[in-house]
């Protein structure tokens, strides 16, 4: 194996532990950018080969601006916190029946929205109502945190890692419901008994008032809504056009967020300042790994072994591909995995069912552990913002509950 090989794997690995673990608590971002400039500096990656590896990420950056002003915008104008004060008065005092609705906007949202605005907007607005109506909120956020994952790969917008895998080869969206529509539904209905199997006892022992303060949706945030559902609209026409999703979602999140500050006379300042924007330079230095990987041959190998299982067993390869990817993201976080799974899987055809199960291995596979993914990782930041302090331990017990079941079914509607 060539020193150079051996070099550049050990910084990628230990870039990716930084992003992971954030020693000296440094932003995620930092660890990625330091990996990939390391990687450059010491002529382990030629700086042209590390440009390409940044631009082939353009259409996921376009989509995760686009996805995150949006976001920002209904943050700021109270959309979200309305429909979680929403959700608390039409539970009417039952802690089952708000747990079941905070899960399907928890749902719609992830699905139109992607699933960091859950992590990122819902968690806290989730915070908000469950304190004011006297529940002990925990209950209530893992449903934040386990739906964000679950739901997103209902529609390609519904994750960025979606856009990451499967890149320029995006299926048509009528190819993409016929893939993945029944696995969806197996993910979102079994997540949610046994999540909610596991918070019985905590929901029967508590009561709720039956309403609370209810903010009061003012312009801004009805034309959010409306702007969020012409993205909707607008999005899922790309998709079904077999057209990139990223511009489509920049220009729409950029044309509300104008549209609405333009009409409410507000500056945009406060939304700028409130988008993640590190969120960008992590996963260029992400891309930018991956391109290394790519050049010392380790995507190669990989799919040279994935397309000998092919050969052997369709549906063997399938289900071994599908965990496996579960467990990397896991223990790699999903957007590392799945920009090695998606350079894997455009490397040659594969079968459908393998792909398939490469995506939701990357989408749900991260919710066995805290930091399986982006939207996780930010649901978590979300918690300690608002002092609550949730170690990596009880997340996973709950998580190892809640996630196979849901992987094997998910897996299982899509090798079929």
């Amino acid at each position: 194996m060539p020193s150079d090989a051996i070099w550049a794997w050990s910084i990628i690995v230990l870039a990716t532990a930084g992003v992971i673990i954030r020693p000296f608590r440094l932003p995620e971002a930092i660890w990625a950018v330091i990996g990939a400039g390391a990687l450059v500096l010491l002529g382990l990656l030629p700086w042209q080969d590390a440009l390409v590896g940044i631009e082939k990420g353009l259409d996921v950056y376009l989509f995760l601006i686009g996805m995150m002003l949006i976001a920002e915008l209904a943050r700021l104008e109270g959309l979200f916190d309305y429909l979680a004060a929403l959700a608390v008065e039409y539970a009417g005092g039952s802690p089952q029946r708000l747990f079941l609705l905070i899960y399907l906007v928890g749902t719609l949202v992830t699905v139109l929205l992607s699933n960091d605005a859950t992590a990122i907007v819902l968690t806290p607005a989730v915070y908000a109502a469950t304190r004011a109506a006297g529940a002990k909120p925990l209950p209530y956020l893992f449903v934040c945190a386990f739906i964000a994952n679950a739901a997103s790969f209902v529609l390609p917008i519904s994750n960025p890692a979606n856009l990451v895998v499967f890149g320029a080869r995006m299926p048509h969206l009528t190819e993409w419901l016929r893939l993945f529509a029944l696995p969806s539904a197996a993910s979102i209905l079994l997540t949610y008994a046994v999540l909610r199997l596991t918070q019985h006892r905590a929901l029967k022992e508590e009561t709720i008032a039956r309403s609370v303060p209810h903010p009061k949706l003012g312009r801004g945030g009805k034309l959010t809504a409306v702007g969020i559902i012409a993205i909707g609209v607008v999005l899922v026409t790309a998709s079904a056009l077999d057209r990139q999703l990223g511009l489509p979602t920049f220009i729409c999140g950029v044309a509300t967020a104008a549209i609405v500050l333009l009409l409410s006379r507000q500056s945009p300042l406060p939304v700028l300042r409130g988008v993640s924007w590190s969120v960008l330079p992590l996963v260029g230095g992400l891309f930018v790994m991956v391109e290394t990987l790519v050049k010392t041959g380790v995507i190669g190998q990989l799919s040279a072994l994935l397309h000998q299982a092919v050969a052997q067993s369709v549906p063997k390869a399938a289900w071994s591909v599908g965990i496996a990817t579960a467990i990397g993201t896991n223990i790699a976080n999903n957007l590392p995995v799945g920009l090695i799974a998606g350079s894997v899987a455009a490397s040659d055809h594969l079968p459908a069912p393998v792909v398939s199960a490469i995506l939701i291995g990357v989408d749900l596979g991260p919710n066995m552990s805290v930091t399986g993914s982006l939207a996780t990782i930010l649901w978590l930041v979300a918690l300690r913002r608002e002092k609550i302090e949730l170690s990596a331990w009880p997340f996973l017990k709950l998580g190892m509950l809640v996630t196979p079941p849901a992987l094997i079914a998910a897996l299982a509607a899509a090798i079929r």
